[in-house]
């Protein structure tokens, strides 16, 4: 956090001679939109009077409800090091979304992500708690461009490396280097970057944070990546299965509770796996509630090419202290580090609204509602439908149709996004998969046409 006030804003633009400001925010459906403003109305900013179009923004408001204000996050404000220009440099604030209240005053607006997160956090603090705390680990694609600057058809794979790998096996290295380069630029601090399992696939890891500066920090971290590969020659991906046949790209939520004394509410010395019982009852939440906000967390059509067996992603509702099988993973760090992992969130999720219904769903468990269930050892993907039935495992939503529906069956889902969200969400989402529903594939093709 780092505490700006106005005139410190003041006084870096005039240092760092800022000429351009870009007024962030992201919309419904994760995609992080700007206005750009000349440092001339930076005053206009810092009072909160930049205005835009909502009617133009996927999930916002109908065109009659047009005018929304930005109120920028002083805390967020940063000097975009990639986007010198010749005329001066340029900055960015990370906004909230208003609209105009009935007495001329700003009211938050209900369809802003950013805005349903904090709401969340509201609940949460009512019930104790100071702090959701979020390590959030995206993974990302890397493939050529062809000479006007477009992705290539077929997709062709920049290097031919594997987990761990390093040059010349993994040719991306330089780019993956110079993006954690910038990441540090601007103030990330990173634990690990490498090759992921896939081909051409990555991993770059920064430190947690509390969750709206963790989700703030995903959005910037996917503008930071895509644009210093481009420098590259190559086109950043955080599609969850562009590929098929190898790994898909998640987005692993590693999350824990601060209790009001400054302690992980998670962890337990006297327990013999030493979580607390807050912990067992969080988990039993997420679970309860993987298929309903399975929408918010897997939210488009390819996402479910990526959770299914035989990919590491996990598609059985469970969990477990070392069984990389399981949705929820309790990493081996205890103390203050103690933490669950859900590793089905994919790379295509609203950060600010999948850590909203993680949210959400684990303090329903917290509260009493959820019936707790008993870790998981056996390799999942290697029982049989019968077999995990008798463990009590069930499948995460097949399709995007099937989450749809099981978004629609949870309420709490429905109020932890809050009516505005709930109805545009779904709205968008079956119109997707009518869509995908009455595409004609070439697989179809090639597999029928001639056979009938």
């Amino acid at each position: 956090m780092k505490n700006y006030t106005k005139e410190d804003i003041r006084r870096i633009c005039k240092e760092e001679n800022i000429k351009y400001i870009r007024m962030m925010f992201t919309d419904m459906l994760g995609m992080l939109k700007n206005v750009e403003i000349p440092v001339t109305r930076l005053e206009d900013a810092l009072s909160n009077q930049v205005m835009f179009d909502g009617s133009s923004i996927e999930g916002f408001v109908r065109i009659f409800e047009a005018d929304m204000f930005l109120h920028p996050d002083l805390d967020t404000f940063l000097v975009l090091s990639w986007e010198n220009t010749m005329y001066g440099k340029v900055a960015r604030f990370i906004c909230d979304v208003y609209k105009p209240g009935e007495d001329g005053k700003h009211v938050p607006f209900e369809g802003d992500p950013r805005g349903v997160l904090k709401r969340n956090l509201e609940e949460m603090k009512k019930r104790g708690y100071t702090a959701f705390n979020s390590g959030i680990e995206p993974e990302f694609f890397l493939f050529k461009l062809d000479e006007k600057g477009k992705v290539q058809y077929p997709l062709e794979f920049n290097d031919h490396g594997g987990y761990f790998d390093l040059a010349p096996v993994d040719s991306a290295e330089d780019c993956r280097r110079d993006i954690v380069l910038e990441l540090q630029k601007i103030g990330f601090i990173i634990e690990a970057a490498h090759h992921e399992v896939s081909t051409g696939q990555h991993e770059i890891n920064f430190q947690f944070n509390s969750a709206v500066e963790a989700a703030d920090n995903v959005q910037t971290f996917k503008l930071v990546v895509k644009n210093i590969a481009r420098r590259h020659g190559l086109h950043a991906t955080f599609m969850p299965k562009p590929v098929e046949g190898i790994n898909g790209s998640g987005m692993h939520v590693n999350c824990s509770l601060m209790s009001k004394d400054g302690k992980n509410a998670f962890f337990d010395e006297n327990t013999p796996n030493q979580l607390s019982e807050t912990a067992n009852k969080w988990i039993s939440g997420i679970l309860a509630h993987a298929k309903g906000f399975c929408l918010i967390t897997n939210p488009i059509v390819n996402s479910y090419k990526r959770i299914v067996p035989g990919f590491e992603a996990p598609c059985y509702i469970s969990w477990s202290d070392s069984n990389r099988s399981t949705m929820i993973r309790i990493p081996a760090a205890r103390g203050k580090k103690t933490r669950t992992e859900v590793r089905s969130v994919d790379v295509a999720a609203n950060p600010y609204l999948a850590l909203a219904a993680i949210l959400r769903a684990g303090l329903d468990g917290i509260d009493g509602n959820c019936k707790e269930v008993p870790a998981i050892y056996e390799n999942l993907y290697k029982c049989t439908d019968a077999e995990r039935k008798a463990l009590g495992v069930d499948s995460l939503p097949a399709s995007l149709e099937e989450a749809i529906i099981a978004f629609n069956a949870d309420p709490l889902m429905s109020e932890a996004m809050g009516p505005h969200i709930t109805e545009k969400f779904v709205e968008a989402k079956t119109q997707e998969w009518n869509e995908y529903r009455r595409h004609v594939s070439k697989w179809e093709i090639d597999r029928y046409i001639n056979r009938y």
